[in-house]
């Protein structure tokens, strides 16, 4: 999975059920290499142990910093994409709300019932 996060440490902030996928909403994060994440949502498919598609708040590049302080990343199996950038990514509340709808969109859930478990 290209651009797929490497996480060495996170604290999970949120937790949901949507259909046959957990997903996690993790902040506090440490990477495994250069990029700086506020917020990483993943998606699980039941029975595996690996996520299929994450949604990622990460810092912007200084170069592209006038645009947003964090850029909407969406990376699955054969896409990764800048979505938007700007200052609100960093907010909890702001990137959870959208960082599911994109999830949710890509993986075609749109049926499935969005439950919070944490």
């Amino acid at each position: 999975m290209q651009d797929k996060p490497i996480i060495r440490s996170a604290i999970p902030k949120r937790r949901y059920q949507i259909g046959d996928h957990a997903v996690s909403l993790l902040g506090e994060i440490e990477s495994g290499d250069a990029r700086a994440f506020r917020y990483i949502l993943a998606f699980v498919p039941t029975g595996k142990t690996e996520p299929c598609l994450y949604v990622l708040s990460e810092l912007s590049p200084p170069r592209e910093a006038d645009l947003g302080r964090y850029r909407l990343r969406l990376v699955n199996e054969t896409l990764s994409e800048v979505m938007d950038s700007d200052d609100r990514w960093g907010d909890l509340e702001t990137f959870a709300e959208q960082a599911l709808k994109l999830g949710i969109q890509a993986l075609g859930l749109q049926r499935e019932a969005v439950v919070r478990l944490m």
